[in-house]
């Protein structure tokens, strides 16, 4: 596994920022991932005042509005210290477009410095605590969604499967097509929600045909459009992030 970034030791000390969806719809995957990382010696600090990365007025085209949110964030992480996202697509927002956003303004050094010490969830336990698990659930087939901003803006396809790779009774399927985006992409179910509509039910039918007992992702974004699909089909299989389904199998 190549790594995207020079990796730096493990850390006595890091930041959590949870994300929108995380604090609003699952808790429990911020308390988790936050348990992931306590379990490793590692200290969390959860600066209070964080809201939203941005992310959605920037992809919308709202760059000073964006600008606006984001700046609120800037001052939060004051120490050195490496800042964990449990998600791809805030995770990005935060490393790759954060420089470009404050290009030219007074908060571009801060900007940029912030950006360097991102790191999405399963890249910093893979990547950086070298994570060894051991497996405590039952036998089950799991199928794993990487969202699109882990895959291509962060450069992260393999981190979540190789955490699930060491969990001697988790049988990871592979769906058609495991690349492809599930339709949710921020704003865009929003504003094209057929095309959404049609693209996750493509999904959902792709992980099922794949004879997964259960899906794992590692953005809450795609694991409410892909477990709402699964609702609205009125069937059984059902999701959770990555770092609940960690914590679960191997505590």
């Amino acid at each position: 596994m190549t790594p995207v970034k020079c990796y730096p030791p493990r850390p006595k000390k890091v930041y959590f920022f949870g994300t929108c969806l995380i604090d609003l719809f699952y808790p429990d995957a911020g308390l988790d991932g936050i348990r992931l990382l306590e379990r490793e010696g590692i200290e969390v600090l959860f600066p209070q005042d964080q809201t939203c990365c941005g992310q959605p007025a920037y992809t919308s085209g709202y760059q000073e509005e964006a600008r606006a949110v984001a700046a609120a964030q800037l001052d939060l992480f004051p120490e050195s210290w490496p800042i964990i996202v449990p998600s791809g697509s805030c995770g990005g927002m935060m490393r790759t477009h954060y420089p470009k956003l404050f290009a030219g303004t007074p908060l571009e050094k801060k900007a940029s410095e912030i950006s360097g010490r991102i790191y999405e969830l399963t890249e910093f336990l893979v990547h950086v605590c070298h994570l060894r698990l051991e497996d405590r659930g039952q036998p089950e087939k799991v199928a794993m969604h990487t969202s699109c901003s882990a895959r291509r803006e962060m450069g992260l396809a393999e981190t979540g499967p190789a955490l699930l790779a060491q969990l001697g009774q988790v049988e990871l399927v592979e769906q058609e097509r495991a690349a492809e985006c599930c339709g949710f992409g921020g704003t865009f179910a929003v504003r094209h929600p057929e095309i959404s509509a049609a693209m996750v039910e493509d999904k959902t039918l792709a992980i099922e045909a794949a004879s997964a007992e259960r899906f794992v992702t590692s953005d809450c974004g795609c694991l409410m459009n892909i477990g709402g699909r699964f609702a609205h089909q009125k069937k059984a299989l059902t999701g959770e992030h990555i770092a609940s389904y960690l914590w679960r199998r191997t505590s």
